[in-house]
């Protein structure tokens, strides 16, 4: 009776942690380039009583055992990078990744880590930053005289003259783009922010457009790619489960007071 109570509370806590990750989505639905989480469960160990093809008395091999299961546990939850919806905002230093690909940014550390965040700023000294002050890597600086630009699919980016003189405008370089074998063993690190891991592998770069990356789009932003319906579908499902899974545990609670009111 009581195996069956810690089993019953194994698909609690996951069920709760399934709400949790949709929690998560939900909260992030209007986050650019927020990459939905899906939970993925597996079934525990089970006790074997009676192994499958063990021989009865009689002779004969048993077609199946005897095992019990003894609940669920949460396998991993993994990042669906499927692309979002692309928003035209105006401004000269958003850009969006069409397809596949992801931004590089310099760590205060020394590092780089990975985005597809192109809501980048100016700042006083003509860097181009993420909004956490991070610079672009390899480094875009946009001279002074020049309050414009502009970034081809291609990822070169051009620094537009304050006045109408065409030949002053001047390439400030270009954007190179990161993709790796399995972007769902990127490690988030929060502010839309990944960084390299053994489970991703090394970065492969590229310019935007070459080698299966996605070509830039100028003045956008990506949106999330939460879908608000599945997540709603989801967030049911968890609550009935939930539900029937504590239903459980008061029912084998009510068959132990049974057992132990036999005595009476």
């Amino acid at each position: 009776m009581m195996r069956s109570m810690y089993t019953a509370a194994t698909g609690m806590k996951g069920q709760q942690l399934y709400m949790d990750t949709i929690s998560n989505n939900l909260s992030n639905v209007n986050t650019n380039t927020y990459k939905r989480q899906n939970i993925q469960f597996k079934d525990l160990m089970y006790q074997t009583i009676k192994e499958p093809g063990t021989r009865n008395p009689e002779g004969s091999v048993a077609p199946a055992g005897i095992q019990v299961g003894l609940g669920v546990r949460t396998g991993a939850i993994t990042r669906n990078f499927e692309q979002g919806s692309l928003k035209n905002t105006g401004n000269d230093t958003d850009v969006a990744i069409k397809g596949e690909g992801f931004f590089q940014v310099a760590l205060p550390g020394g590092g780089v880590a990975y985005t597809r965040d192109g809501q980048f700023h100016r700042s006083s000294d003509g860097v181009l930053r993420t909004s956490e002050g991070h610079p672009v890597y390899p480094e875009i600086i946009i001279p002074e005289g020049y309050s414009s630009i502009e970034i081809s699919a291609e990822g070169h980016v051009i620094a537009v003259s304050d006045d109408a003189d065409d030949s002053r405008n001047i390439e400030l370089g270009q954007f190179e783009l990161a993709q790796f074998i399995n972007p769902s063993g990127l490690n988030s690190i929060g502010n839309n922010l990944y960084l390299e891991t053994e489970g991703s592998g090394m970065p492969l770069l590229s310019t935007p457009g070459r080698d299966g990356m996605g070509e830039l789009a100028h003045q956008h932003v990506e949106g999330s790619n939460v879908d608000m319906v599945d997540e709603m579908v989801g967030m049911i499902s968890a609550q009935r489960a939930y539900e029937i899974v504590s239903k459980a545990i008061t029912t084998s609670e009510d068959m132990l007071q049974t057992a132990t009111g036999l005595k009476r």
